[in-house]
């Protein structure tokens, strides 16, 4: 298989890409935030998946943001759904959404 090269880009495109990067894991972290004051609640994150901010997240980080959850725990509940680790919000299938909603309603 041949190796793909990946696209030059200007310096001025570079700064852009850096500066949407570095937003976007701003906005994250401030969804995790509002996720553990109890702000925002998992099912309004599972409501968007093709927001771009919230699609992209990784089911893990949200359910560990969730107070009273863990890492372990969130791991279990993932298991216990057939979520696979690596899995992002936009990847999830409607059973999953609406275990993980009824699991954090």
């Amino acid at each position: 298989m041949a190796k793909q090269k990946l696209p030059e880009l200007t310096a001025e495109q570079r700064k852009a890409a850096l500066e949407k990067a570095a937003r976007i894991r701003k906005e994250r972290a401030d969804v995790k935030k509002k996720l553990k004051a109890g702000d925002l609640k998992v099912g309004d994150i599972l409501s968007r998946p093709t927001d771009e901010i919230y699609g992209k997240m990784t089911v893990k980080s949200v359910i560990e943001s969730v107070p009273g959850v863990g890492k372990l725990r969130a791991a279990k509940v993932m298991e216990d759904i057939g979520i696979s680790p690596s899995r992002r919000i936009k990847g999830l299938g409607p059973k999953q959404v609406q275990a993980l909603k009824e699991r954090f309603a």
